[in-house]
This record gives structure tokens, C-alpha cells and sequence, in this order.
């Protein structure tokens, strides 16, 4: 089976990535000092994917922990998985990326790149073969966005035909961390259009609001929310992880999702959604997940679907469920809300299958959508980078690391361009994808293709 190799770069990307491990050691019955203790053999069979084995049966993370500042590391190894981590794999420097991109990219992250990029290249060499590598980071401070930027172009550079997949915590409308957010954000965006593969978003509003309104959770704390980003980063990646009736690998995923190159900004949901006080009152069926893995309310994301159009969805079920009944199911929901979906890519939604279900449920599901709705976060992080732009406020802390100004006018556009052709494909009427299919239904076209001459003639007619 390919192997994966995991990247944490910052303070969030280390939290998602602990909550992640903790889920799938769990998954696959392996102890936190990483000795297997489950009693399934499907368990283990393809635990190599995220995991390499070591002396007396000991299974190792294949993970390179990265931070600026030795803090989360150090609450990592302290953590009750502390002992599952090999310890070089955690990297650290002392002086932290003070929320600012470009000391990420070019100052302090540089310096601590060489010695990051040896360890992945030990960990590729040990592989047998190398499916790809999973980031997990945050866009809206300094060593997530600026490292991570970084990271992911040297990546590009050096493995240029592995897959790139990133788990991308946005910056939300409600809760602002820092200021300088959309500065270190559209930064980021602008190297992730242009080096990943695909781009899993999430955010913390979004995640707020499924643990308040969904879960009923009173007061969420950050380990709630990374509870939510553990459960769909483990339910991505499930297909890879266990055999199951339908497989995809990362490579299949991307094939089926990404239309064009620079469209590869997914949203993803998760059902069942219940608060544990109402869990033990219904039966999950599969119709039920259906239902809630398309709901606007259970996106990890803050935007809402039915403000853009599906260019591709893949729905992930795992449990003792028919594959008859899921695709049923999802087709049926697909021709009800065709509208919904845009008409020139058929059979737009891929299923895959996994008997086994995630810990203490019976059936559950992963929702994965490439919807033209996703031009909200990315619109509305411009407009706020545009405004402190215009006045050229805070600029100075990012030229005094050596960026020029140049850069920040070069990613904006990028992210412009990005929303106009999200909008683009959202509004293509269906007649422009059929004029060269079917020429034959359009004056001035004739059976054997589409009449160019005389459409300028028609345009020359409208000019004069």
C-alpha cells in the first residue's frame, strides 16, 4: 500500500495533528506507546500507510512536527501519546514567527528549513512507495502560513510528482487573532493555489457553530474543535487506511475532484452531527446521513452551498452499510437537486465504502464537496486585505524580513482572479458547454462543427 507522510507546521497544524493521531491509533487498535492491541486483522493490514514499523513490533508515526516556537512540541511530549512520536522528528527554534508571514518564509523558517527538509528525506527514503504528503496547518499566523508556504514550495520543488494535500485551518469573519490576519492569509492562499494538490478548508467559525448549535456544546474549547477537523481528517483518509468494498487512493481522490488545477479548494462535512444528550434516541440510516452530509449546517467550512453550484462531491461511508443503498441514496439526492450541480460534468459524485466504522459509532460519513461557494471565505478575506492594504498599514513588519511589496500586489491579484473564475463556472450556462457538442441546434452551425466564419459575421453585424 503508499505510503503518506505527515507534516504539522505551526500551533494549529501541531493540535489538528496530535487530535488526528489520537483518532487513528484508536482506529486501528494501537496503543499509545504504539504496540497493536486490537483483535481484528483488518485493523492492521494497511496501518503502514500512516504508520512504519519498528523494533518489536512497535508502530512509528511517519510524521515531521514542525513550530517556531518549542511550546506545543512540548506539550506534545508530554501529552499521553508523547511516547509514540520518534523524538527527531519534532523540530523546533526558540524564537517563534510573532504572527508575521514573512518571517516565516524568509527569516526565521528559512533557518530551520535544511534541518526539516533531512528529516523528510529520511522518511521518503524509508518508504517502499510514496503516495504523497498531508500539511496540516493554519493560514492565519506566522509559522502555519509562512513555514508552511515555504514547506510546501520546497516540497513542490523536490518531489515534483507526489501528491500534495493540505488541511487548511481559514481565518473566520467572527474570531480575528491577529490584525495582521489578512496579510499572512492571502500570502499563504497565493502558494497553496499554486503548489497543492488539494486543499481540505475548515475554519473556526464554522466549527464553533456545529459545537454550539449541533453538538450543544455550551462553551467549545479548541480541543472540541480539533475533536471536529480529528473526525473528517480520519474520514478522508479512511479508504486508504482499511480495506473496504470501494477504494480510492489520494491520486483517485484528486482525479475525480479537481476539474482544473487552480480549483482544488474543498469544503467537507460529517454526519451524523448529534448531541450525545439526543445520540441514544434515533437510529442512523443511511438516507439520514445523506441528508445531513449536504446540510449547510454540518460544512466545516463558513459558507454556504447553495450560494454556488457542485463541480464534484465524494461521499465516504463507513460501517455495515450496502453499497446499493449509498449510491441510490446519494444519486437519487443528485437528480432531486440537480440545480445544484453543474449540468456539464456528469456523474459528478464519487462513493467509496468502508466496513469499518469510526470509534463508538456504527455507521458514519465524510462529505467532500468542490462547490463555487467556496469563493466566499477567499472574497471576503480580499476585501479585508484590501482595506489595510490601501493605506499600506503594517506593511513595514513584513519588508523590514525582506519581502517586497511587490509580492503582496501579485498574491492579491491571484486570489481575484481565483474568485472570478469560481464565478465564472458558477454562471456557465449549460447551452455554452453544449454549442460544440451539438452544432446542429445553433444558426450558423452546421453538422460538421461549429461555424466560426459565420459567427464573426454575425458579430460584425452587431458592431456596425
Amino acid at each position: 500500500m503508499r505510503e503518506i507522510l505527515t507534516l504539522q507546521i505551526g500551533q494549529c497544524g501541531n493540535q489538528i495533528g496530535l487530535e488526528f493521531w489520537e483518532n487513528i491509533v484508536q482506529e486501528h487498535g494501537i496503543s499509545n506507546e504504539g504496540i497493536y492491541q486490537g483483535s481484528n486483522p483488518t485493523q492492521i493490514e494497511r496501518a503502514n500507510v500512516y504508520f512504519s514499523e519498528a523494533r518489536g513490533g512497535r508502530h512509528v508515526p511517519r510524521v515531521v512536527a514542525v513550530d517556531l516556537e518549542p511550546g506545543v512540541l512540548d506539550g506534545i511530549r508530554a501529552s499521553s501519546l508523547g511516547k509514540l512520536f520518534r523524538p527527531e522528528s519534532m523540530v523546533c527554534a526558540n524564537s517563534g514567527a510573532g504572527n508575521n508571514w514573512a518571517k516565516g518564509f524568509y527569516t526565521e523558517g528559512a533557518e530551520l528549513l535544511d534541518s526539516v527538509l533531512d528529516i523528510v528525506r529520511h522518511d521518503v527514503e524509508a518508504c517502499d512507495l510514496l503516495s504523497g504528503f498531508q500539511i496540516c496547518h493554519s493560514i492565519g499566523g506566522g509559522t502555519g502560513s509562512g513555514m508552511g508556504s515555504l514547506m510546501l514550495q520546497k516540497i513542490r520543488e523536490e518531489y515534483p510528482d507526489r501528491m500534495l494535500s493540505t488541511f487548511t485551518v481559514m481565518p473566520s469573519a467572527a474570531v480575528s487573532d491577529t490584525v495582521v490576519e489578512p496579510y499572512n492569509s492571502v500570502l499563504a492562499l497565493h502558494h497553496l493555489i499554486e503548489n497543492a494538490d488539494m486543499t481540505f478548508c475548515l475554519d473556526n467559525e464554522a466549527l464553533s457553530r456545529i459545537c454550539l448549535d449541533v453538538l450543544k456544546i455550551k462553551s467549545p474549547v479548541h480541543k472540541d474543535l480539533n475533536a471536529l477537523v480529528a473526525k473528517v481528517m480520519s474520514g478522508v483518509t479512511t479508504s486508504l487506511r482499511f480495506p473496504g468494498q470501494l477504494n480510492a487512493d489520494m491520486r483517485k481522490l484528486a482525479v475525480n475532484m479537481v476539474p482544473f488545477p487552480r480549483l482544488h479548494f474543498l469544503m467537507s462535512g460529517l454526519a451524523p452531527l448529534t448531541s450525545a444528550a439526543t445520540a441514544g434516541y434515533r437510529q442512523v440510516t443511511v438516507p439520514d446521513l445523506c441528508q445531513q452530509m449536504y446540510g449547510p449546517q454540518n460544512m466545516l467550512v463558513n459558507c454556504d452551498p447553495r450560494h454556488g453550484r457542485y463541480l464534484t462531491c465524494a461521499a465516504m461511508f463507513r460501517g455495515r452499510v450496502s453499497v446499493k443503498e449509498c449510491e441510490d441514496t446519494v444519486l437519487g439526492y443528485a437528480s432531486k437537486n440537480s440545480s445544484a450541480f453543474i449540468e456539464w460534468i456528469p456523474n459528478s459524485t464519487q462513493i467509496a465504502v468502508c466496513d469499518v466504522p469510526p470509534a463508538g459509532m456504527d455507521i458514519a460519513a465524510t462529505f467532500l464537496g468542490n462547490n463555487t461557494a467556496i469563493q466566499e471565505p477567499f472574497r471576503r478575506i480580499s476585501d479585508q486585505f484590501s482595506r489595510i492594504f490601501r493605506r499600506k498599514a503594517f506593511i513595514h513588519w513584513f519588508t523590514d524580513e525582506g519581502m517586497d511589496e511587490m509580492e503582496f500586489t501579485e498574491a492579491e491579484s491571484n486570489i481575484n482572479d481565483l474568485v472570478n473564475e469560481y464565478q465564472q463556472y458558477q454562471e456557465a450556462p449549460v447551452d455554452d458547454a453544449m454549442m460544440y457538442d451539438d452544432p446542429a441546434a445553433y444558426e450558423g452551425g452546421d453538422a460538421g462543427g461549429y461555424d466560426e466564419h459565420a459567427a464573426y459575421e454575425a458579430q460584425d453585424v452587431a458592431v456596425e
